[in-house]
């Protein structure tokens, strides 16, 4: 086991320090040897540092010994950090350097004077405690900005065991408040969640071979085997809810450090002073409780009650009270009074207040009384690295972005429990908006919403990714995009609620997921939908721009083989080409940008007067006309070969390429839709593979979010429309074995 693993790394490294000090001559008196931070609390994991300081006393020198006893440890210790310091200087580290403090808190004897040692634990212990009200403060601002810094490991896609919230960074800082005396943790609860995080770190550094605290997705199967779990899922939910138990403990501690230097304050009342909020509840040092005499046995509504009070005033439901509400309050009748429906949206509507009081409601089990439908997501990690956080952190993440977006829909309460259920069919084997339809409709049922509203929730769920899938791989030009919208969500209130719910839910995801370029694209199609909902006439195609042919393409100059132009957008480039028309064109221009290493976004191509037009738009910002111009001529002229440049790696062609074509999705062209590991070069494989089946692209739409990209085509006959059924067929064949 990995506890009685570090408890021998840790006996063979005092025994590898003490032979050292002994074999350097050190003395009984004035000098000593100590381990500090994670070795001085016996916490070696396999790679872990030894942090190792030679002390001695002020009018006592340690001579040659301060030299001779580090040179047997650089062999013995992983990665030895070493320091040489009188008891003066080490009581300066310790005063000087928040960081340095929290690691001397840990001093332990190794060899030499022991009595030196005592006094030096003594003596800083002393100086904490009686510093503490003035340096934690200073300590609190560190780990705000670590958190900030890092995230929180709970909810983390790749947590962080040591620096994200929730991480062993915060259970020492814990054991610094408790040493404080100030304050105290049930220290049974934060001991046996330590070294649970403590356990795992030892596994991750013996499948790693090296020093880290990162939990890579390759990890976990193999955590799963060394815990004993069933599967990675069980292992992610088990490092999850050791680190959201860390997290409840360092609020908790800070919550009661914060009551302990308010009241500290002069003139500041020594009883926490009681406000009235009403229903049996008051507020009382930041947090929502229940008065003396109140009684949750007779009201059922309380608990919502507490939460949304807790959530609109920004403070802290306290978890004595949400426990004691969860398990005393009566069970809300099936379906909800409207009381309860309000408050539940309340609750839902209160903006960043939200988060807290739900991780309170999460840790003493009061959810499942509210939503018992919420364990199928808890701590449940996403598919896609792209997002930030788990799947139930995001559904809160995703309530708390359309708080914002209320003014814009007519029904708010709509769209915030939409947010809060539209990913709740997650985890499922089936597509997990399919999944989750017929649970938002019964849980939106069991709220007492009336049946229109029930289908309005159960639809957005449904369709919550539908704007942002079309958008993004669809012709924004071919009126069958719009009519795809239209005729999914019927109504211009729920394509107004569809709008608000997918941009929320982007916002929640990443900064990745709702750049400007993708914002635009949705709220265009968005847009061109609501016009035929509100006016009823059906869309058209847009008709592209008239653009003047430069005079060095129409003479068709040897010199100038393509006109190039760039211009900068607020989110990356675009790019125009003018060139003569031809078969292979489009290959050879994303060939051009691909061996740039610029990844494109969009392609728009059409002809006009025997030209073709090009409108690329790239994620750089940094463009190169003229650059672009001499790749072409390369390419073009055959000096150089894009096929040897883009070919994809070992690991690139190990994960298979999805190729099918969308029938539904056109009625003037072929839609193509590739799914495949992101690549430069992926565009130009596609296109390629065409040009040989002697197919004209007409538009192609690139959309990456994480390691995957979705890449779209519109092809037609060189010189007709559509491909027929069997062509099409083909086409999908030809490019799929060119991506293979």
């Amino acid at each position: 086991m990995t506890a009685e693993g570090r408890a021998e790394r840790t006996a063979d490294a005092d025994d590898q320090c003490a032979k050292a000090y002994a074999a350097a001559g050190g003395p009984e008196i004035g000098v000593a040897l100590v381990a500090v931070g994670g070795y001085g609390r016996g916490e070696l994991a396999p790679f872990s540092d030894w942090d190792v300081v030679l002390v001695h006393d002020d009018d006592v020198s340690p001579g040659a010994v301060a030299e001779q006893v580090w040179y047997p440890l650089w062999d013995a210790a992983p990665r030895l950090d070493h320091s040489v310091r009188s008891f003066t200087e080490m009581l300066s580290a310790s005063t000087g350097d928040l960081r340095v403090a929290l690691g001397l808190l840990d001093v332990r004897h190794l060899a030499g004077d022991r009595g030196l040692v005592l006094r030096l634990r003594t003596t800083i212990l002393a100086h904490w405690r009686k510093h503490a009200r003035s340096l934690l403060p200073e300590l609190r601002t560190m780990s705000v900005e670590r958190h900030r810094r890092a995230g929180e490991l709970a909810h983390a896609s790749v947590p962080d065991l040591k620096e994200m919230y929730g991480g062993l960074r915060d259970a020492v800082v814990i054991k610094a408040i408790v040493a404080t005396w100030l304050v105290d943790v049930p220290a049974v609860d934060l001991e046996k969640s330590r070294r649970a995080m403590l356990d795992v770190r030892d596994l991750v550094h013996e499948i790693a071979g090296r020093a880290g605290d990162r939990v890579v997705p390759e990890m976990w199967e193999q955590l799963a085997e060394r815990l004993e779990l069933p599967d990675a899922r069980t292992a992610q939910a088990h490092v999850r809810t050791i680190g959201r138990r860390l997290t409840h403990l360092s609020r908790l501690a800070w919550r009661r450090v914060d009551g302990v230097l308010e009241r500290s304050r002069p003139g500041a009342p020594r009883r926490p002073k009681l406000t009235p909020l009403g229903g049996g509840l008051a507020l009382a040092s930041g947090e929502v409780v229940l008065v003396p005499g109140a009684r949750p046995a007779r009201d059922p509504l309380m608990l919502l009650r507490a939460s949304a009070l807790a959530a609109e005033n920004g403070v802290a439901l306290a978890p004595p009270t949400a426990a004691r509400l969860a398990r005393d309050t009566p069970r809300l009748s099936e379906p909800w009074p409207e009381e309860a429906r309000r408050l539940f949206v309340r609750l839902l509507g209160a903006g960043r207040g939200l988060l807290a009081v739900w991780e309170t409601l999460e840790e003493t089990g009061a959810v499942s009384r509210i939503l018992p439908e919420w364990e199928r997501i808890r701590l449940l990690p996403h598919a896609s690295i792209i997002h930030r956080f788990t799947v139930d952190r995001h559904t809160i993440e995703t309530c708390i972005e359309a708080v914002a977006l209320l003014p814009r829909v007519a029904r708010p309460d709509v769209l915030l429990v939409a947010a809060l259920l539209h990913d709740i069919g997650k985890g499922s084997l089936t597509e997990h908006s399919v999944a989750g339809e017929p649970i938002a409709r019964r849980v939106a049922t069991r709220m007492g919403f009336p049946d229109d509203e029930v289908a309005l929730i159960s639809k957005l769920v449904r369709w919550h990714l539908l704007l942002s899938t079309t958008a993004t791989t669809r012709d924004p030009d071919d009126p069958a995009t719009v009519d795809l919208v239209v005729d999914t969500m019927g109504d211009a209130e729920a394509l107004a609620l569809l709008t608000a719910l997918t941009e929320a839910d982007a916002r929640a995801t990443s900064a990745q997921a709702w750049t400007s370029w993708r914002s635009r694209l949705i709220r265009d199609l968005a847009g061109r939908a609501a016009r035929v909902l509100d006016t009823g006439i059906a869309a058209g195609e847009r008709p592209q721009a008239e653009v003047e042919i430069p005079e060095g393409v129409r003479s068709g100059s040897a010199s100038v083989r393509a006109d190039f132009r760039a211009e900068p957008l607020a989110d990356g480039a675009r790019v125009r080409v003018i060139a003569p028309d031809r078969l292979g064109l489009l290959a050879d221009l994303a060939a051009t940008f691909a061996v740039a290493r610029l990844p494109v976004r969009a392609c728009r191509v059409w002809q006009q007067e025997g030209f073709a037009v090009s409108v690329w738009d790239l994620d750089d910002s940094y463009v190169d006309a003229a650059v672009l111009r001499t790749r072409f001529a390369a390419v073009t002229e055959g000096r150089l070969d894009p096929a040897s440049r883009l070919a994809p790696s070992a690991a690139e062609r190990k994960s298979e390429p999805s190729v099918e074509v969308r029938p539904e999705a056109s009625d003037k062209a072929t839609v193509l839709e590739v799914r495949t590991t992101d690549r430069p070069g992926v565009v130009y494989t596609v296109a390629a593979a065409l040009v040989r089946m002697e197919i004209a692209v007409r538009s192609a739409h690139i959309s990456t979010l994480g390691p995957q990209a979705v890449d779209v085509f519109y092809l037609q006959e060189a010189h007709a429309g559509a491909l027929a059924e069997q062509r099409a067929a083909e086409a999908a064949h030809a490019v799929r074995a060119a991506l293979e």
